[in-house]
């Protein structure tokens, strides 16, 4: 059997289940019919999405939390060991 001849017929096929499917209503795939269309809600969720990490303020308030939890835990093991 020629393989050209062959993937005539698969590609005869699936044009033949793609119209059968755009007839019925659906999008056929992502790929077949393209990406979503670019509207304003889906760029203002992309603005509003956060950057992963830690703020500089946040960052600073940790370190004091830090510092006084082992201020507080160097203070209470002093108290132990007098």
């Amino acid at each position: 059997m020629d393989i050209v001849a062959q993937l005539e017929r698969q590609k005869a096929a699936i044009e033949r289940a793609l119209a059968a499917l755009r007839e019925i209503g659906g999008p056929v795939s992502e790929s077949a019919a393209g990406p979503a269309p670019v509207t304003a809600k889906t760029t203002a969720r992309r603005k509003a999405k956060r950057k992963t990490g830690i703020t500089p303020e946040g960052r600073a308030r940790l370190a004091d939390a830090m510092r006084a939890r082992w201020a507080a835990k160097k203070a209470a093991s002093k108290k132990r060991g007098a």
